[in-house]
């Protein structure tokens, strides 16, 4: 094991505990006795790879981030999100319903990636902005809607 729900908690609104986890050992950038982020159950948070909740940030319900991906500063993942690979999801962001966050893709600032969206590849999304690979532009308000829903941001094309 990597990692151990610790006795501190946070109650939710709703009456859902997130336990603060600690590290058990060394891995990726985190050190044996280090305290991360928090969780609602072991399932949120893989005990393989380098994943880990940092922080005050959240995971809970049926989210689950494995792989070597990073969820810190005050961001959640929550419902059936998923974050993996070398994905990071930070700042204020939100990842929840069924959204994918995975390979290289960054959520940022206070951007909500929600619904059935997935971000992948070099992508990244932060509020206000959309990015694909290094070309970046102001999305319209139409690419925003459509990137909260049901959006493949891996693959969206600018015209």
């Amino acid at each position: 094991m990597k990692y151990k729900l610790t006795d501190k908690f946070k109650t939710l609104l709703d009456g859902t505990k997130l336990y603060q986890i600690q590290a058990l050992k060394d891995f990726g950038d985190v050190k044996a006795g280090e305290l991360g982020g928090w969780i609602e159950k072991e399932a949120n948070l893989s005990q393989e790879g380098n994943c880990w909740v940092f922080d005050d940030a959240r995971v809970f319900g049926d989210a689950r981030v494995w792989g070597d991906a990073w969820v810190c500063g005050n961001a959640e993942v929550f419902g059936d999100a998923r974050v993996c690979g070398d994905a990071w999801v930070y700042g204020g962001a939100r990842v929840f319903g069924d959204a994918w966050v995975f390979g290289d893709a960054r959520v940022f600032v206070d951007a909500w990636v929600s619904g059935n969206s997935e971000v992948f590849g070099s992508a990244w999304v932060e509020e206000g902005k959309i990015a694909i690979g290094s070309w970046e532009r102001q999305p319209t308000d139409e690419e925003l809607l459509w990137c909260g829903s049901n959006s493949e941001v891996g693959k969206l094309l600018f015209s």
